[in-house]
Order: structure tokens, then C-alpha cells, then sequence
């Protein structure tokens, strides 16, 4: 196959010279136009997502509020979580109302008797902090 005769069959016009400078430019131009339309979709997805999950919220919230202006609701959370009663009412609470299971091991005592230390604590600490800050030999744990 000749190079040169095929290169020679094509005819380049003024024309086609103009249009395919043309394509090129708006190669160009258009290439980054397209990722920042692309970003930018993508930034308005991610925004809009937020803006859902705001508006979510929001319900909820509005929900809650709602809920909170009704005297019932309002009487029935302080008998529950502050245990208030009515006058002439009397509560039961029940204590330890875990299964067996669940119930947690009892731990023994750590000490009968309270220790004292044989040195200043301080001292000791001020002591530690000092060494280390001045130490200049890097010792390899490994």
C-alpha cells in the first residue's frame, strides 16, 4: 500500500480546511464546558439530596412539636421518664427486672484499706514530663 498515493488522492479544500479547524475549536471548547456541566449535576444531586434529607428533619421535628402541644402527650412523658404522679396515686417501681442473664456479676472490693503512696505524685509527674521533653536519644522498640 503507497502512503503517498493514498495521501495524494485526498483533496483539501479552503473549506474543509476551515470546517475541520472549526470541529477542532469546538472540541476545545466544548470538552471543559461539558465536565463543569457534568460537576455541576453532580453538585446539584448531592445539594438536592441535603435539601430532602433537611426537609425530613424538618417534618419530624414539626411532628414532634405537634405531639409536644397536646396535654396528653405532655402528661403522659412526665409520668413516664420524671415519674410523676398524681396526687393519691401510688407507683411501683420494680428493681432489678432483668432476666438472670442479663443481670450484671457482682464485683468484689479492690482494697480493704486505703494506700498511701510513698512519693509525691506531683513531683513524680513533673519529674516524668521533664525527662521526656529532654531525652535526645531516639531508643528503636523494635
Amino acid at each position: 500500500m503507497d502512503v503517498r498515493g493514498w495521501l495524494g488522492g485526498i483533496r483539501l479544500s479552503g473549506f474543509m480546511v476551515i470546517m475541520l479547524g472549526l470541529v477542532v475549536l469546538a472540541a476545545f471548547v466544548l470538552v471543559p464546558t461539558v465536565g463543569t456541566y457534568l460537576d455541576q449535576r453532580q453538585q446539584i444531586a448531592a445539594l438536592q439530596q441535603s435539601v430532602d434529607l433537611t426537609q425530613e428533619q424538618i417534618e419530624e421535628l414539626e411532628s414532634e412539636r405537634e405531639r409536644w402541644s397536646e396535654p396528653a402527650y405532655i402528661t403522659t412523658e412526665a409520668r413516664e421518664r420524671l415519674y410523676y404522679v398524681r396526687p393519691g396515686e401510688v407507683v411501683y417501681l420494680v428493681d432489678n427486672d432483668l432476666p438472670p442473664e442479663d443481670v450484671p456479676r457482682e464485683q468484689g472490693a479492690v482494697s480493704e484499706e486505703v494506700e498511701r503512696t510513698r512519693t509525691d505524685w506531683m513531683s513524680q509527674l513533673l519529674r516524668s514530663v521533664t525527662e521526656a521533653g529532654l531525652a535526645t536519644t531516639v531508643t528503636d522498640p523494635g
